[in-house]
Formats: structure tokens, C-alpha cells, sequence
């Protein structure tokens, strides 16, 4: 990739991002689009957030993206948000204008939605949902659900006043269908036919844990994460050993990064190349993880 005076810049703002595979997929996505852009990290949390946005406007960025924990925060940073991004209250996905306007919009929930439908074959509008998380992730999905008519969504947070305060928004501003879940109370759970999980709880320094005992799962529900490093979660691990359907955050991630390449650069993502690019990671990542296995049975059985 050359980089030269015109490249336009793109970065992910957030913490933990040793995990994540946008920056291959998206840097795919544009040599295979024929864009001269350029997508990177910056791992910053929300007390440095507003420093680096304002510095963006002044340096040759089309734009950036926002993830945890900084999808809420960032909003009081922007110029304008679009009307859906606005009603969501959370941006995963910034633009920045030629005359250095800031504008927010949300793909997570374009991406969320076409990989539950088209890739788990979930039909919304008939679907009680479950959620864990209520931060950036959570208010997307849960969002984009209710304004396709999901029939009702329970929320859940470590930190309760989020999930309150999603469950609040969704009711006013899309349908009332939500209702909040104190942290811990699993008691609505055989309800549900989707149960999902957002908390971030499973990856980064989390691996091997899960927001869900696995004696509340039923082998009838389906389950998705929004995570998809590593591939299954502990959460869907503990699912698919009840005989639960799983999914994971990867379609998601694909989506969601195809409808930002065309917000940014206003051309048609190739959607092929940025499936094949991360579908060739995981199945390296697989590779790694396999392989250290290995190397720790190994070691075990030489003691």
C-alpha cells in the first residue's frame, strides 16, 4: 500500500483493539475498490476522546470509526448525526466533510440486522430478544430490532443506569417493546428466542468468560455475539454444547464495514474481497490458536 499526500485516512478509536480485524478488512476493502485511503488504530478511551476528534478535523482524515467504549461519549463531539444514528444514540461511524463538518451515523445495527437475517434466518418481527449490554453494541441491535418490529427485547447491564437509559430511548423514540432487567436476574430468559450478547464480556481480557450460566440456556433459542475474536465466545461455546444455533460477530463486522467504505469514500464496497480477507483471518487465527494448544498438551504431558 503507498501512501502519498492525497491518501485519506481513517482510524478506530477505542480500547481493547488487539482483537479486532477491521483495519485488514478495510485496507482490502479499499486497494480492491481502487481507493487511496488508509485505515489504522488509535486504542483511547473516553477521557481523551473529545482531544483526538478535534484534532481529525485539522488532518486529512475522510472520516473515522468509534468503538468501545466510546460510541455514546463521542456524540457530544459532532456536528450533526443522522437522523437513525440520532435516534439510536450511538455512533460507530464518523464523516468528515470537506468543509470539516463532523457527522455521525451507526452501521453496526445495518450490519447487525443483515447478518441475523440473512445469515442466522431470524425473522424479527416474530423473536422475543434478550440482550446483554446496553452500551454502544447493545443500543444498535437493540435499536434496529425494534424499528423492524421485534416483539419484545429485555435489556441487561453491569452498569443498570445504560441499560435503563437504552430501554427508555427505544420505547420513545422507536416502539415500546423494551423492558429493563436488573443485572443478574436471568428469570426472563425462557422467554426468549434470541438471546444476545453485547457486554464485550468473552473477549480481550475477558476470554473464557460469559455474562450467562449455562443452566438458564435452552436448546430451542439462538444465540449471537457480537464478538468475533475469538471465533466462539464462551457464551455461544456454552450455547452450542446445549444444541443452541450460534452466531458470531463476523457478519456483523462485514456489513457494517461495507456501508462505511461507501460512506466515506461514496462508492460500492466489494463486498467479496472483505469476506474472503476476514474469512481468511479467522481461519489463520484458528491456525495460531490450534497450534498453541498443541504446544500446551505437549508440555503437560512431559511433566
Amino acid at each position: 500500500m503507498m501512501i502519498d499526500i492525497n491518501t485519506k485516512m481513517v482510524t478506530l478509536i477505542g480500547t481493547p483493539l488487539k482483537q479486532s480485524f477491521a483495519a485488514q478488512m478495510q485496507n482490502t476493502g479499499y486497494q480492491a475498490a481502487g481507493l487511496n485511503m488508509v485505515y489504522f488504530y488509535t486504542e483511547a478511551d473516553k477521557d481523551h476522546l473529545g482531544d483526538i476528534v478535534n484534532g481529525l478535523r485539522y488532518m486529512n482524515f475522510a472520516g473515522f470509526a468509534v468503538t468501545k467504549p466510546n460510541k455514546v461519549r463521542v456524540l457530544r463531539y459532532l456536528d450533526e448525526l443522522d437522523p437513525l444514528c440520532q435516534k439510536m444514540g450511538a455512533s460507530n461511524t464518523v464523516v468528515k466533510t470537506p468543509e470539516g463538518k463532523l457527522i455521525g451515523y451507526n452501521t453496526d445495527g445495518i450490519g447487525f440486522y443483515t447478518s441475523l437475517t440473512q445469515e442466522g434466518g431470524i425473522k424479527v418481527d416474530q423473536c422475543v430478544f434478550f440482550c446483554f449490554g446496553g452500551g454502544g453494541a447493545g443500543r444498535a441491535m437493540c435499536s434496529v430490532l425494534a424499528y423492524h418490529g421485534a416483539r419484545k427485547i429485555y435489556i441487561t447491564d453491569v452498569f443498570e443506569p445504560c441499560a435503563k437509559a437504552l430501554v427508555a430511548d427505544i420505547n420513545a423514540n422507536f416502539a415500546p417493546v423494551a423492558e429493563f432487567v436488573h443485572h443478574g436476574d436471568f428469570s426472563k430468559l425462557s422467554a426468549c428466542d434470541v438471546v444476545m450478547n453485547a457486554s464485550g464480556v468473552g473477549m480481550g481480557d475477558s476470554i473464557g468468560r460469559s455474562p450467562l450460566p449455562k443452566e438458564y440456556i435452552q436448546p430451542s433459542q439462538f444465540y449471537f455475539d457480537a464478538c468475533y475474536n475469538p471465533e466462539k465466545t464462551q457464551f455461544l461455546l456454552d450455547a452450542e454444547e446445549k444444541g443452541c444455533r450460534v452466531l458470531n460477530g463476523l457478519g456483523m463486522s462485514l456489513y457494517q464495514g461495507v456501508a462505511q467504505i461507501e460512506l466515506w469514500s461514496g462508492q460500492k464496497a466489494p463486498v467479496e474481497a472483505m469476506r474472503r480477507e476476514l474469512m481468511q483471518i479467522v481461519e489463520e487465527q484458528k491456525a495460531v490458536s490450534d497450534f498453541h494448544e498443541s504446544c500446551s498438551a505437549v508440555r503437560v504431558c512431559s511433566r
